[in-house]
């Protein structure tokens, strides 16, 4: 008999992708079944909570299915079973938290709930083990937050956005652009191409916090789109994404840089949807020159969307950190990690 492996199968449904996986040591991905619904959302220009959730109820028993037969392993091989708990939309949450619960009842195993930006961060760990302490810089559709880690399962928010998030200001943005959603892609290599001619607002750059503010940059784009449209005016498209991009990039970059400045830290993690953006990595990659004992990790792109991945490197430190849940576990959607105290600079 060989040692016992440790294997997790994740759930992640907390927006709009069903994915099941196996992790094993939490740093080894041996399956991820994502069956994303972009499609089914496409035509309302963003997510539609009903429509996730029947989607969700169809497809996650085959992702199951397909995860095991993809690692090639059987219930009888598995450690735990790790599920996000919130944030998220309640309806598709509690289609991954019931399906998570009745493996674990039915199979005997322990049951690991996960916070979905824990897991964001977590996906860092298939590029290099996480040193601490570290901050990471999440930027997602639903969240942009900078969180400091001063151990293995310690996340303490130090700063995060007053209003909409850096991922849902690409989309507003994009439907005002006439792209489809999601339009953060799309808007990121645009902006490879143009020129930062409309000085867009950076809200909030100079204050003394971490906090970030994107609602004025989308109402300075819109207005100006508007205001081109009424008088007739052709506005350069790629100047116009370039303009954009600049703003929100400034922005993180600098807060981002003011934190580390104020928190000495091992390692910067870059993690969430938006961290898929170019824009942003070279940022990174350029400032933190000034900081020559910080690491970047960042989040690889293919874990940077939403995915059960990431949710079982991140419940595999949970499950060795001792959490569990019961079968009463349900789906928390406004679930948030606590404030770093003091948070007066």
């Amino acid at each position: 008999m060989g040692k016992k492996r440790n294997l997790i199968l994740a759930f992640e449904s907390s927006c709009d992708e069903t994915s099941v996986a196996v992790v094993e040591d939490g740093s080894q991905v041996l399956a991820n079944v994502v069956a994303t619904q972009i499609k089914s959302h496409q035509r309302f220009g963003g997510v539609v909570p009903e429509v996730a959730s029947r989607h969700h109820i169809e497809q996650i028993t085959y992702c199951v299915k397909e995860a095991l037969a993809t690692a090639e392993v059987s219930y009888e091989d598995l450690t735990a079973v790790a599920v996000t708990q919130g944030p998220g939309l309640v309806g598709a949450l509690l289609i991954g938290v019931a399906a998570a619960k009745a493996i674990a009842y039915a199979h005997d195993l322990p049951l690991v709930p996960v916070n979905h930006m824990a897991g964001h961060i977590y996906a860092a760990r298939f590029v290099a083990p996480l040193e601490f302490p570290a901050i990471a810089l999440l930027v997602s559709g639903g969240h942009t937050q900078l969180v400091y880690m001063e151990s293995r399962n310690s996340f303490q928010i130090i700063g995060e956005t007053r209003d909409d998030a850096a991922g849902e200001a690409y989309d507003k943005v994009g439907r005002v652009m006439k792209m489809a959603y999601p339009a953060g892609k799309e808007i990121d290599q645009l902006a490879q191409t143009g020129q930062d001619t409309f000085n867009f607002p950076r809200a909030m750059v100079n204050e003394d916090n971490y906090d970030f503010s994107f609602s004025g940059l989308k109402s300075a784009f819109i207005n100006t789109v508007h205001h081109a449209n009424q008088i007739g005016e052709e506005l350069n498209q790629a100047d116009l994404a370039t303009s954009f991009q600049n703003s929100v990039v400034d922005v993180l970059t600098q807060k981002t840089m003011k934190a580390l400045a104020n928190f000495p830290v091992k390692q910067l993690i870059l993690a969430g949807g938006v961290a898929a953006n170019s824009g942003l990595r070279q940022s990174l990659d350029e400032h933190l020159k000034s900081f020559p004992d910080v690491k970047l990790v960042k989040a690889p792109l293919k874990y940077c969307g939403d995915n059960a991945a990431m949710i079982g490197a991140a419940g595999y430190v949970a499950y060795e950190e001792g959490v569990r849940a019961g079968l009463d576990l349900n789906a928390n959607p406004g679930l948030e990690f606590d404030w770093y105290p003091d948070m007066e600079m």
